[in-house]
């Protein structure tokens, strides 16, 4: 037992490594004061991904299942509240040797982040650690616990009158979860959409030696020059490096802004989206190949006196009815089981009329929607999230993905093509729109595809050049050996990206595939590797999973029968695909070198 350590503490490792779920005081009075909050309110965000029993703790995350379907089982689960407690935490698992993975509060990464490996692992979960720690307003500056979220973020600086400039659409990440997954918003101006390019100073717990306490912390700041090479490793980091206890962001004055979605066909789409970037601050599009349409965010800054209050509620990120979800899913199920395209399509049509009929979840005052420009503040316009406040009534409404309830279950495939290529890589796909009209009206259920900007960035893992991050989410069987509609289309667009247009997957989503041998990729990536051997020589923040991912270990495909239709491989015969229901492995029809899972009446 480390002598420094207070008896609370040793109380909360030691119950906490039993998995019992049980804390010392100062963690069960936030428990008492949270779940009191909640009920005041009459509301309950998204179940913790962290479940734990006397038999030790599993984790998932917020869509309730990993690319692979397997369960992430370990020995126990720690909650620290301060960076103290962080350092004992992390110091006594090195000490025995334990593998570790962070967890945030909400878990939003699709892919096995998470997972420390073998039954014996630590998560260490941040959800407690949610403290504004200094506000600077003259240097525009704000330093934050890891744990802290982007709505918390968010609201934080506005009340002292300065913005993040950029940041995802979502609120419910983490300040460390986005810097871990190198996540971002839209747009090329400035220093880039992405969250990590705001860092200027951090702070990460990481494994010591004995004269440590077998756990110490690493200051980093930009204006130290002797730490730039490690901050560019530790700001996108894929959690590999320890557990980012602060965080210090160059802010900006808080700002306004003014907002138009202005829809067209998509004819010339591909010349567009290579210059619409530059000519908009905020610019983004909504793609609906299906239906030849594209929705152009027109979004840039404007006068503080501009007026308008205008608020945007997204209204995917809406608490929808339980009864609505499980009608929507139970609809979509029956349009797979009978291959009904049409259905698909009607469907898409409806969905994405009425999201123009409301503006997308856009008001003019908060409350109404008059009509465009919508002006306002950029802390309400710039992310969105309510279903994080979801009715609490068993469940009666909740996040459309939550896994508590029978809702959306999808793959998210999201990955980023460098600006040069975008024109080529949109044609392609309009190529295959030609032959399959129909294919991606089942995308456009879930609001088509969202095509973002980002831009380069000094970060080893971050984007290697100016790009537009394209996020296509479709439908995902519950059966893991069941094909969707039009498996072989978007099988197509996935390899077409990631093999002839060397795209970047977003290391927060994705299917298994679209990391095998990615690393490559990434010019400085010995770079980040230097900085991995000296901040865990051990290995402790690593996992099997992101072996595989940086290249360290064989690849993150699993070959064996059906692995195609998950993603878990690229089909090399049959019968990784489903020979039984009609689904072959065959050459794409516009990128002949993709091998896809296409239906066909019978083998040829």
């Amino acid at each position: 037992m480390m002598t420094q350590t207070s008896p609370c503490l040793s109380k909360v490792f030691r119950l906490g490594w039993s998995g019992s779920g049980m804390l010392c005081a100062s963690l069960h009075i936030i428990i008492i004061a949270t779940t009191a909050m909640i009920m005041s309110v009459s509301a309950t965000p998204p179940a913790d991904p962290i479940t734990c029993t006397s038999n030790g703790c599993t984790t998932t995350n917020s869509y309730g299942a990993f690319p692979d379907r397997s369960t992430c089982k370990v020995g126990a689960a720690a909650y620290p509240t301060s960076e103290e407690e962080l350092v004992w935490v992390v110091g006594n698992a090195t000490r025995s040797k334990r593998k570790m993975k962070v967890v945030t509060r909400f878990s939003h990464s699709i892919p096995k982040l998470v997972c420390p490996g073998g039954e014996e692992g630590l998560l260490v979960s941040t959800k407690y650690m949610t403290r504004i720690v200094r506000v600077d307003q003259e240097g525009m500056r704000m330093s934050v616990e890891g744990g802290v979220t982007l709505r918390q973020l968010i609201e934080e600086a506005a009340k002292a009158g300065m913005a993040l400039p950029y940041a995802p659409y979502w609120w419910g990440l983490t300040v460390g979860g986005m810097l871990g997954t190198g996540a971002h918003g839209s747009s090329l101006w400035g220093k880039g959409s992405a969250v990590h390019d705001y860092v200027e100073a951090m702070r990460i717990v990481i494994p010591g030696g004995p004269e440590d306490g077998y756990a110490r912390i690493r200051t980093l700041d930009v204006n130290a020059n002797s730490s730039h090479a490690e901050m560019d490793a530790v700001k996108v980091s894929l959690g590999v490096l320890g557990v980012i206890s602060q965080v210090t962001l160059k802010l900006q004055p808080l700002f306004k802004r003014s907002l138009t979605y202005s829809i067209m066909g998509d004819s010339n789409l591909g010349e567009q989206a290579s210059s619409f970037g530059n000519q908009h601050e905020f610019a983004d599009i909504m793609w609906y190949p299906s239906q030849q349409k594209a929705v152009y965010r027109i979004d840039d800054r404007v006068n503080l006196n501009a007026s308008g209050n205008g608020l945007y509620d997204f209204t995917p990120f809406r608490s929808t009815l339980s009864l609505i979800l499980a009608l929507l899913r139970s609809t979509e199920e029956l349009q797979e089981s009978l291959n009904d395209a049409d259905g698909k399509c009607n469907g898409a049509k409806l969905i994405s009329s009425t999201l123009e009929s409301f503006a997308y979840g856009l008001t003019n005052n908060g409350i109404i929607f008059t009509g465009y420009p919508v002006i306002g503040y950029h802390n309400r316009l710039q992310s969105s999230g309510t279903c994080l406040d979801s009715l609490q009534d068993d469940l009666i409404t909740a996040c459309p993905w939550d896994p508590r309830v029978k809702g959306e279950f999808f793959h998210q495939t999201t990955f980023s093509v460098g600006l040069s290529m975008v024109k080529s890589f949109i044609e392609d796909i309009q190529q295959l729109i030609a032959l399959e009209p129909k294919a991606l009206c089942g995308v456009e259920l879930y609001n088509g595809i969202l095509m973002r900007y980002v831009k380069a960035s000094s970060a080893y893992l971050g984007k290697q050049e100016d790009a537009v991050d394209f996020d296509i989410t479709y439908y995902r069987s519950k059966d893991p050996l069941s094909p969707r509609l039009y498996e072989d289309v978007l099988e197509e667009i996935e390899q077409m990206a990631l093999f002839k247009y060397d795209a970047l997957p977003h290391w927060g989503k994705n299917r298994n595939l679209a990391f095998d041998g990615v690393i490559k990729r990434y010019k400085n990536a010995q770079e980040f590797f230097k900085v991995k051997e000296m901040y865990d020589p051990l290995g402790l923040f690593s996992s099997e999973w992101t072996d595989q991912v940086l290249g360290l270990k064989e690849g993150a495909s699993m070959v064996r029968d059906g692995c195609a239709l998950e993603g878990l491989c690229i089909c090399s015969q049959d019968a990784h695909c489903a020979p039984n229901k009609g689904y072959f492995c065959r050459p794409g029809k516009v990128y002949k070198e993709a091998r896809v899972c296409t239906r066909i009446s019978s083998k040829t």
